[in-house]
């Protein structure tokens, strides 16, 4: 999969704007679950990973907003609410290893930004699930032709998230 392709969508979820990315990963869902479950694992590429068991009630409070765990189905389901907006994880077993689908509730979050922001962080995972880690920087290295691709696919202003990375951003990422 190249980095620069924006290959995640915005659907309708429960009535709301979301975001869905699905990934095909080689490698046995328990091993994915692991990498998405665990908070030492969650962290390595997952932008702010929570210090949860994870189980069904558990609520983490992170200083401000609250992650609530909504449902756990090991090793196939596991979702929760990010500061009213659901979130989730799910991982299917395939015939060469897993397909994991992420999705977010966005709400009123800029889509193009949100998106690239997601898509940044999940191309963390699969380096890390072969023990290797791609730094933050270098998976941001793409940012801005990723979120050009999901302003124009989405149809929405690419502005916000042009600013965005104007601010943050190294010029040569």
């Amino acid at each position: 999969m190249s980095e620069a392709v924006a290959y995640g969508t915005l659907e309708t979820i429960d009535g709301r704007p979301g975001l869905r990315f699905e990934l095909s990963l080689a490698y046995p869902v328990e091993r994915v679950w692991r990498a998405v479950s665990v908070p030492a694992e969650l962290e390595r590429f997952f932008p702010g990973s929570a210090n949860w068991t994870p189980e069904k009630g558990e609520v983490i409070d992170l200083g401000g907003a609250t992650v609530e765990v909504t449902e756990v189905d090991a090793p196939h389901r596991l979702a929760w609410i990010f500061a009213g907006q659901p979130q989730s994880f799910e991982l299917t077993a395939t015939d060469d290893g897993c397909r994991l689908v992420f999705t977010h509730v966005i709400d009123d979050l800029p889509a193009a930004q949100t998106a690239t922001g997601w898509q940044t962080y999940l191309s963390r995972l699969e380096p890390h699930l072969a023990g290797e880690h791609l730094s933050d920087e270098d998976a941001h290295r793409p940012w801005r032709e990723v979120h050009e691709r999901y302003a124009e696919r989405f149809g929405v202003d690419p502005e916000p998230g042009r600013r965005w990375a104007a601010e943050n951003l190294p010029a040569d990422a």
